[in-house]
């Protein structure tokens, strides 16, 4: 997407088109062409902001101010005033109490205005990934020197300072989980990249890989000296086949240069890295079971406790960080943890990478705040719903939640998510109109999880199996009121009995359908109907109490 300075946003709801939308948007068109704005400054309708009386609204970013109701006639005052010599219009922006719901937020927020902020992504597509001179005259390995003038201690507390927060799905403090690895007394230590991303839709840390894989490097060499450790494993998802030959060209290149190895920077510490490629199980995207397929044993999760920070790969302590996360470490040792915490959210500091997806008119990849909500990223990312109206979005790959409309202006941050009792996920966006069923999307998911399932335990094997029948019979018109209670009971077990992330998460799909989305699900089973005309049942024979009946969308409706 092209850089831009700013965003201007004509309202398009139905009574904002009424009042002159379309021909606010003209002459904003207009004027922005007239002014040699067009380069710096993008324009685009958003939808769906409540009835309000200041219609047609103009919203502009990154400052949030809102506008309203404006006229064709008020657009040359906002272009020349604000646009171009960057001073607000103050007669016309909208009073507070004139907001809807809907926007009420926008002007007070910080730190998490929708603009791309690049950390993650900074240097893919700018440098060739293959020349590790290119990454070097952007402060590469810049980080890494600096760290070394400092104690293990002094680095880890930059990273617990700069509130970062694993990006794999967890979102666990990495600060923290650093520390834990450099208190345990052993000589040999590991440090571990995840970067098996086996997420469907996921593509995110595969962009990293291929475009500036001596980040990643650079990133795993001041973890190792934060840690203590010496060795280090790339573990990049097989089919990754670029991504698996830059690592390695990278590697080597680095070696070169004397950047891994023995005396880095003429210092004391020494550090080395190797590359593994799995072998395409999902499961193994889960660290204890990667670090089994690491030591060459099936990839299957071990019982925890013992963690791999005290027990890992060949039993001794183990760092395992996820590519993203890893990412983020040389920028926040460059700038320092305050200049990090200034981006994003209070409690989940920072950027993150979207891989947008779905019934969207732009599909692709984004890097932007902590705390953007699904609205702005339908809106101005993904440039409005394709073919119908927003109905859901599903989250984080398979291993994310199902979110309904009404928590699209929901901060997506790891706590408030939580609060909202949903996840973010490792950051796949799948966004559906109505013309997509819940009960044909969760049966999907748990197809993928009964397939990927490494069958070590009871609840995952025999759940997700069992789950996936009775969402089937649901879909084919023969469910009863009784599988909405035993799918209930299966979302709890599993998540409450599975011994790894694949089993605990496989039910999100199950309660989130049933919390958000009930009335469809039931409406499978009383009515024989798919709301959405997707499922097997739609316009098809129905027996039911000895009797045919043939019912189609629209006799259900």
């Amino acid at each position: 997407m092209k850089a831009v300075r700013s965003m201007v946003l004509v309202s398009s709801d139905a009574e904002s088109i009424a009042l002159g939308a379309n021909e606010v948007f003209s002459a904003f068109q207009q004027k922005i062409q007239d002014y040699g704005l067009s380069d710096e400054i993008s324009i685009s309708f958003i939808s769906d902001i409540g009835h309000n009386s200041a219609a047609p609204l103009v919203i502009i970013y990154p400052e949030a101010v809102i506008y309203g109701p404006v006229k064709p006639d008020d657009v040359l005052d906002i272009v020349e005033e604000h646009l171009d010599k960057g001073h607000i219009v103050e007669r016309k922006l909208v009073p507070a109490h004139e907001l809807s719901e809907h926007l009420a937020w926008l002007s007070s927020r910080k730190g998490t205005l929708p603009a791309e902020n690049r950390i993650v992504l900074k240097n893919v597509g700018l440098i060739d990934p293959e020349n590790i001179e290119d990454y070097i005259a952007l402060d590469g390995y810049q980080a890494l020197g600096t760290v070394l003038g400092k104690t293990p201690a002094e680095t880890i507390g930059i990273i617990k300072d700069s509130g970062l927060r694993g990006r794999g799905g967890a979102g666990f403090p990495t600060g923290l989980k650093w520390s834990f690895v450099a208190k345990t007394h052993i000589d040999k230590k590991y440090v571990v990249c995840n970067a098996d991303e086996s997420e469907p839709g996921t593509f995110k840390d595969r962009l990293v890989l291929e475009g500036d894989p001596h980040a990643i490097i650079e990133a795993m060499a001041i973890a190792a000296y934060a840690v203590g450790a010496d060795e280090g494993y790339v573990y990049i998802r097989g089919e990754y086949g670029l991504a698996i030959e830059r690592m390695k060209v990278a590697i080597k290149q680095a070696r070169e240069y004397g950047l891994l190895g023995k005396n880095i920077f003429s210092s004391k510490f020494s550090f080395d890295l190797h590359v593994h490629a799995g072998a395409g199980a999902y499961i193994c995207g889960e660290e204890t079971a990667l670090i089994e397929s690491i030591e060459g044993k099936r990839g299957e999760p071990r019982s925890r406790p013992p963690y791999p920070t005290t027990f890992g790969l060949w039993g001794k302590p183990t760092l395992v960080n996820n590519v993203e996360t890893l990412a983020n470490i040389p920028a926040i040792i460059r700038n320092g943890a305050d200049w990090y915490r200034s981006i994003g959210t209070p409690s989940s500091p920072g950027t993150k990478v979207y891989t947008i997806l779905g019934n969207v008119n732009v599909t692709g990849l984004i890097e932007v705040p902590m705390g953007i909500t699904l609205r702005e990223v339908i809106t101005i990312y993904a440039k409005g719903m394709k073919g119908g109206t927003f109905k859901m979005a599903q989250t984080g790959g398979s291993s994310g939640s199902i979110i309904p409309a009404n928590l699209q202006d929901t901060p997506m941050d790891f706590d408030s998510f939580k609060t909202a009792s949903v996840s973010l996920g490792s950051g796949a966006l799948l966004i559906c109109n109505q013309e997509i069923c819940v009960v044909d999307l969760a049966k999907v998911l748990l197809n993928f999880f009964r397939f990927e399932s490494c069958g070590k335990c009871n609840p995952c094997r025999i759940g997700c199996q069992k789950s996936f029948e009775i969402l089937s019979n649901i879909a084919e018109g023969i469910g009863t009121l009784q599988d909405l209670e035993d799918l209930q009971m299966m979302a709890d077990q599993l998540y409450e009995l599975s011994n790894c992330g694949l089993g605990q998460t496989a039910g999100s799909p199950l309660k989130d359908i049933l919390t958000y989305f009930h009335a469809e699900v039931e409406s499978h089973i009383r009515l024989k109907v798919c709301p959405a005309d997707t499922c097997p049942m739609s316009g098809k024979t129905i027996y039911q109490v000895g009797q045919e009946v043939k019912i189609t969308r629209e006799q259900g409706a």
